[in-house]
């Protein structure tokens, strides 16, 4: 393991041909002093990708099969391949014993809760085990590390992320929906834990500049993390929308079997359930957006109110998930690695260290 300033950071990117992934891989190879090689399970895709990349290397890699061999080598692996709900944390087992700093794009709350387990394992073998470097909770706690730095206390916590209709769907992601779409999820509200359905609590939220989406709640490791890191005494609610009603409303639709327990669940559906989204591309827009909203009390106890919106227009949101997994890249390869253990990525990176991509990629944001 090497990541020593200015060195040459060898990098394994899992799951590169996928939505995020791919994105991710295009950010890193033109990172100077950052070597990625690229791994997926499909050939031809993996070439194709790397061909378009300037030639970079590839491996076949199965992330439920990866060993600690496959890692040798490298001084980073980042998987970017999902879908974390329900996921073996193989991935996470093999760096450590191979001792190489390990680095995801997990949305899945159970997987993200548990990655205190790896602490010890990762301080022993002298690596960063970092879980959730992504839009959630990397770049949300980033925002509201700024917006609320002066503040007494936090009374209500809503972040929103949606996606425009054009921007591709990665399988994995709409697994992840499915995965808990009409099944309990629980929520921090009125100061406590409430269970509702999971894609309910449906209604539309006006985004400043974009105009009015959908949104309904998700089961995503914010729920967790924003009580633990922020303390809100009202509410603590993540939600993320569909720009089309049909496929929004459609999908609550399909979530009622579900809630009254004739389903287990819709993630056997996803395959159909994509391939009948993707009729629907080009409808809607290219926009998308996240959305933070904090309300409480500044240091004099004055009620306070603050917002963080980003849009993303061009089909350009789907780099945005990738951008906090691109900024610790940076860190470990200019030798400013976290200190050794596993954590969620929460309170590591702040805001500037999204700025440049923001602007390179001209996305926009604002806050009031």
């Amino acid at each position: 393991m090497r990541c020593s300033a200015m060195a040459e950071t060898r990098a394994l990117l899992i799951g590169a041909t996928g939505v995020f992934g791919s994105r991710l891989a295009e950010r890193a190879a033109r990172e100077p002093g950052l070597l990625p090689t690229l791994a997926a399970r499909d050939r031809t895709r993996l070439d194709a990708l790397a061909a378009r990349l300037g030639g970079l290397p590839v491996r076949i890699l199965d992330r439920e099969r990866i060993g600690a061999a496959d890692l040798a080598g490298f001084d980073v692996v980042v998987d970017a391949a999902g879908p974390f709900q329900a996921s073996a944390p193989t991935v996470i087992e093999a760096a450590i014993a191979a001792g190489v700093h390990y680095i995801d794009l997990a949305d899945g709350r159970d997987f993200v809760a548990g990655i205190g387990v790896h602490d010890a394992a990762a301080k022993a073998a002298g690596i960063s085990v970092i879980a959730g470097a992504s839009s959630i909770p990397a770049l949300s706690h980033a925002v509201l590390d700024t917006l609320v730095a002066d503040w007494r206390r936090v009374e209500t916590i809503r972040i929103g992320i949606f996606p425009g209709n054009r921007a591709p769907r990665g399988l994995a992601v709409v697994q992840a929906i499915l995965s808990y779409a009409g099944r309990p999820v629980r929520v921090w509200c009125g100061g406590g834990w409430d269970e509702v359905p999971g894609w309910g609590m449906t209604h539309r939220w006006p985004v400043p500049g974009v105009g009015r989406r959908w949104a309904s709640v998700c089961d995503t490791p914010e729920q967790d993390l924003l009580v633990e890191r922020y303390r809100p005494r009202d509410s603590a609610e993540f939600f993320a929308g569909l720009e089309l009603g049909l496929l929004h409303l459609g999908l609550a639709l399909l979530a009622l079997p579900v809630r009254r327990g004739w389903l287990r669940s819709l993630r056997p559906a996803a395959r159909p359930l994509r391939a009948m989204a993707t009729l629907l591309l080009p409808f809607g827009g290219d926009i998308g957006a996240m959305d933070v909203i904090v309300e409480g009390g500044d240091a004099a106890g004055d009620p306070r109110r603050a917002r963080w919106t980003l849009i993303a227009e061009g089909n350009r949101g789907p780099y945005v998930p990738t951008l906090a997994a691109l900024a610790m890249l940076r860190r470990f390869r200019d030798g400013r690695p976290p200190a050794p253990g596993a954590r969620a990525c929460s309170g590591i990176l702040g805001l500037a260290d999204f700025a440049a991509d923001f602007a390179t990629l001209e996305i926009d944001t604002r806050s009031e």
